[in-house]
């Protein structure tokens, strides 16, 4: 099976790495379009800032490359609200994949939310084997609200969508390679979709 990790320069990429390897597969690190078209499997990662991270992908043409993959594609963290239509981030457009937009948490509550919180309406075969309430690792200050896409929800000062699902695509707000051996059976999942 060929695992391609999206490398734009906005990656989480070396823990991400390590985990699909504890899983007993290798991922290879790219941004040739070709490469990551004949990739099984395709991981979109981020961490940083999504108008930065968002003229990255501009400016490699993976912007027009990413909606048109057919093969499972996995957004995390950032990569999961770049697939959107819009963030509130540097007010910047997103891939439009998931038809919602991003918005930041109101000065009410402390951000990030850094931490462990817990997913639950679980509804994907990503999620299965995994109990309702498993608590998963997250950074963001920035949610995308809960919509028909959502396949599973936290709440954090309101409920959102901790997980995505539109086709083939798939994103999480929480990063499964960090969150333990439940967040590396959700990644077992998605490698066997």
């Amino acid at each position: 099976m060929k695992i391609v990790i999206i490398n734009y320069g906005a990656g989480n990429i070396q823990s991400i790495m390590f985990a699909i390897e504890r899983l007993g597969y290798k991922a290879v690190l790219s941004n040739n379009p070709a490469e990551i078209k004949a990739a099984d499997k395709v991981i979109f990662p981020g961490v940083g800032e999504a108008s930065s991270a968002m003229e990255m992908l501009l400016e490699s043409g993976l912007d027009t490359l990413i909606p048109t993959l057919e093969q499972p594609v996995l957004g995390i963290c950032l990569g999961m609200q770049l697939m959107c239509n819009h963030t509130q981030e540097g007010d910047t457009k997103g891939l439009g994949i998931f038809d919602v937009d991003v918005l930041k948490f109101s000065s009410k509550v402390k951000v990030p939310q850094m931490g462990w919180n817990n997913i639950y309406n679980l509804k994907s075969d990503l999620f299965k084997g995994v109990s309702e309430n498993e608590y998963m690792y997250l950074v963001h200050s920035f949610y995308a609200p809960d919509c028909a896409q959502s396949i599973a929800t936290t709440n954090y000062e309101v409920e959102y969508a901790s997980a995505l699902q539109k086709d083939n695509f798939y994103g999480t707000q929480f990063h499964p390679e960090k969150s333990g051996d439940v967040g590396e059976k959700i990644l077992g999942n998605f490698l066997k979709l």
